[in-house]
């Protein structure tokens, strides 16, 4: 059975991107968020996510055209997660607020998301 009905996910400082012990949290996280195409608010702040969990949740947020919330503060996201996050958010017309505060993103990143949401 698949839940198409969460609209609100907070995970808020957790270890969901740790490295040790190895669940990789934010990729079975992703895996489960690919089925849901109703999330309109998702705050993973402070989880020590990194660009590999970065990357597995962009996937997951391409399938979601309706995400108006994003919230990846206090993480370990540098430029290539930026850019993975960027080209997810190409794709979602509606997003009102993204928070990557606080995370490891430099100009090549920033560049990314700038492209990204100049069609969002």
């Amino acid at each position: 059975r698949v839940n198409a009905v969460l609209t609100s996910l907070v995970l808020w400082d957790n270890n969901i991107g740790e490295e040790w012990p190895p669940e990789e949290g934010a990729k079975a996280l992703a895996s489960a968020l690919r089925v849901n195409a109703v999330l309109t608010d998702l705050n993973l702040g402070q989880n020590k996510i990194g660009d590999e969990d970065a990357n597995a949740l962009a996937s997951a947020l391409r399938v979601n055209a309706v995400l108006k919330n994003l919230d990846l503060g206090e993480n370990e996201i540098g430029d290539e997660g930026a850019k993975a996050i960027g080209g997810a958010l190409a794709v979602n017309g509606v997003l009102t607020k993204l928070d990557l505060a606080r995370n490891g993103i430099d100009d090549a990143g920033a560049e990314a998301l700038a492209s990204a949401l100049r069609v969002n």
